[in-house]
């Protein structure tokens, strides 16, 4: 890869699949109201490639940048190219713009005919892009998607080891303590982005007609269970190759776009290791330590400078294609098996004109926002 990146601006013993694929008792006849998954989608994208920011100020978006753990892969003076450890693209790209917003989400073809075929079906066109090519397009929603296929990739950094573990009288460890460093956690990957919308029903559909990606486990208002699923926890059909739980999350509400990204670290020390390490640069923590129910990732949240919320992960679940999805209705305290309760940053709920804003754009618009829905999403992250 060229070293200046010019990326286009814009129970135990039951299997879990049975498990998994469970009906929720509560849910009752809700598994019929979506599948969560096509059986013949345009192209199956095999993973995130990067996430694009605008931000004003590239050197205050880098200090961050590296004390949340990335390495700056390359910078020009209108640029910022963010990476993890691991042998890929770089995984966030922050180019300098007038305000603070989220520029969209790029896929990894698995091969490069899908490029084609997609262009085909969208009516759009395939174009060279580095040493590679991309189609460019947009959701129903209007956030900018972009699929990318044959880019060479950078080479491995050294990785933020994982800390040996004594278990029981299984000792990996002995005639020494366990001391981690007070630093940045590395970041290895791009996990996850969490996108809100007032059209889900439509945006959820476009995702797993167009791109092939199944869900790993549907939400539901539990008072308004007619109206089917308002959350999905979506990933990449690989096949029998596992893959993460999501590498997509959507949610039904007033507003459009980002709502929080996630990176992998290696292990629980680095997650809290890490956040020390924010904690002491004067960072705002949104919520954490816990541990997730639907991908099981340990997790802690923060926000940057612009108030755009990232997450350090580890040990999340990964499925395979054969794992049907999961039922449950939505709730603050169902967010979390072990942690502090989800915050009102978190949960978007603190009362803002911000907030108010979004709210009667949401009631205005012609999507699946109204009184019923508002209330029920307010109960909801309120329980």
């Amino acid at each position: 890869m060229p070293t200046s990146l010019e990326l286009a601006a814009t129970d135990h013993e039951t299997p879990i699949a049975d498990v998994h694929s469970g009906l929720h008792s509560a849910a009752g006849g809700l598994r019929a109201e979506h599948r969560g998954r096509s059986t013949d989608p345009v192209i199956k994208v095999q993973d995130l490639a990067w996430l694009e920011f605008v931000k004003p100020d590239l050197v205050r978006a880098e200090a961050f940048a590296r004390d949340f753990g990335f390495a700056v892969a390359d910078r020009t003076p209108d640029a910022l190219y963010l990476r993890g450890t691991w042998s890929r693209t770089p995984c966030l790209v922050i180019r300098r713009g007038a305000q603070s917003r989220f520029n969209g989400i790029t896929f990894q073809a698995s091969e490069g005919t899908d490029l084609d075929r997609l262009a085909r079906a969208l009516g759009t066109e395939v174009r060279p892009f580095l040493d590679g090519r991309i189609v460019q397009t947009t959701d129903p929603s209007g956030v900018p998607v972009r699929v990318v296929h044959g880019l060479t990739v950078l080479p491995a950094l050294p990785e933020q080891a994982p800390l040996p573990l004594n278990f029981g009288e299984e000792y990996t460890r002995f005639n020494r303590g366990q001391r981690p460093a007070k630093e940045p956690a590395r970041v290895q990957r791009l996990g996850h982005v969490v996108l809100e919308t007032p059209i889900f029903q439509k945006a959820l559909n476009w995702y797993v007609e167009v791109l092939g990606m199944i869900v790993s486990d549907f939400l539901f208002l539990d008072d308004l269970r007619d109206r089917g699923p308002t959350m999905a926890f979506i990933r990449c059909d690989r096949g029998s190759v596992p893959a993460d739980h999501h590498t997509l999350a959507m949610h039904l509400g007033p507003g459009v776009g980002y709502v929080h990204s996630a990176y992998q670290v290696s292990d629980l020390d680095s997650v809290a290791m890490g956040g020390e390490y924010l904690k002491a640069q004067g960072y705002n923590r949104v919520w954490g330590i816990g541990r997730h129910i639907q991908g099981s990732q340990i997790f802690d949240y923060w926000r940057d400078p612009d108030k755009l919320m990232f997450e350090h992960f580890a040990d999340g679940d990964m499925f395979d294609c054969d794992v049907e999805p999961g039922w449950a209705p939505m709730s603050a305290s169902g967010l979390a098996q072990w942690g502090p309760p989800a915050t009102k940053d978190f949960l978007g709920s603190n009362l803002s004109p911000h907030l108010v804003r979004k709210v009667i754009g949401g009631l205005r618009g012609e999507n699946e926002i109204d009184p019923a829905v508002l209330r029920s999403l307010m109960k909801a992250m309120s329980s």
